[in-house]
C-alpha cells in the first residue's frame, strides 16, 4: 500500500561534510557486517530458536526528506505486537506521537536481552550500506508517528536518519518528552560536522555497553 506522506524540509547542503560522510559509512558498515557476520548469526539463530516468528522485523519507517522506507532490525518482540500496541496506548512514557515503554509486556526474553545491549539495530548497517541511513544522525520515525509530527517536527528529517544520535547518548530512557528529542536532533543538525559524528561514534560505545541507550 502506498501512503502519502508529507515531505520534510532539507537542511542545506555541505557538499565536503556529506561525500566524506558517505564514504565513511559505506566503508564503516561494510566492514562492520563482515567483522559482526559471526555475531549476527548467533543472534539469528537466538531469536529463532527462543520464539516463533521471523528473525528480521520489517521496520516501516521515514527517512530523508520523508521518503518511507523499509529497514530491518532483529524481532523482539510477539509476533502480533503491532496489533497489541493500540492496548498499550494508555502506558506511553513519551509525550507526542512516538510509543515508548520501559518495560513493554511485548518485548520476548531474548528480545529484552538484546535490546538492553542495542544489538536488535545491527540489522540497519545494511540500512547504512544501501544508503537509507547514516551511521549518526536522526533516529527514523514510524510512518505511523512521522504523519502526525507538526510542521516544525519533520525538520529532524531534514538529514538522512542514522543508528545512533545525540538522544541515543543522552540516556534516551531520561528523555520523556519528544520535544526534547526533537530539540536535541536539530541542534545536532545545525552543528553538525565530521568531528561531531565521530564523537557522537565514540559516545554510543559507553552508552551501549552501560546500557544507557537501551529501548
Amino acid at each position: 500500500m502506498i501512503i502519502d506522506l508529507p515531505s520534510a524540509p532539507l537542511a542545506p547542503p555541505r557538499p565536503l561534510y556529506e561525500i566524506s560522510k558517505r564514504w565513511f559509512d559505506l566503508g564503516l558498515s561494510a566492514v562492520l557486517l563482515v567483522l559482526l557476520s559471526p555475531l549476527l548469526l548467533l543472534l539469528a539463530l537466538a531469536v529463532k530458536l527462543t520464539s516463533t516468528g521471523p528473525v528480521f522485523y520489517r521496520w516501516q519507517v521515514v527517512g530523508l526528506g520523508g521518503r518511507p522506507f523499509t529497514g530491518y532490525k532483529f524481532r523482539t518482540m510477539v509476533v502480533n505486537a503491532d496489533a497489541l500496541k493500540a492496548q498499550l496506548l494508555a502506558a506511553n512514557e513519551m509525550s507526542g506521537p512516538v510509543f515508548k515503554m520501559k518495560h513493554d509486556p511485548r518485548i520476548t526474553p531474548a528480545g529484552r536481552i538484546l535490546r538492553k545491549l542495542s544489538l536488535d539495530e545491527l540489522p540497519q548497517l545494511w540500512s547504512v550500506l544501501i544508503g537509507d541511513m547514516s551511521l549518526v544522525g536522526p533516529r527514523p520515525p514510524l510512518r505511523s508517528e512521522y504523519v502526525q509530527f507538526q510542521d516544525w517536527q519533520r525538520a529532524k528529517l531534514s538529514v538522512k536518519p542514522g543508528l545512533t544520535c545525540l538522544w541515543q547518548i543522552s540516556g534516551r530512557n531520561r528523555v520523556s518528552d519528544f520535544d526534547e528529542w526533537v530539540k536535541l536532533d536539530l541542534a545536532y543538525i545545525a552543528r553538525r560536522s565530521f568531528w561531531l559524528d565521530l564523537w557522537i561514534l565514540l559516545r554510543t560505545v559507553p552508552a551501549v555497553l552501560l546500557g544507557h541507550g537501551a529501548s
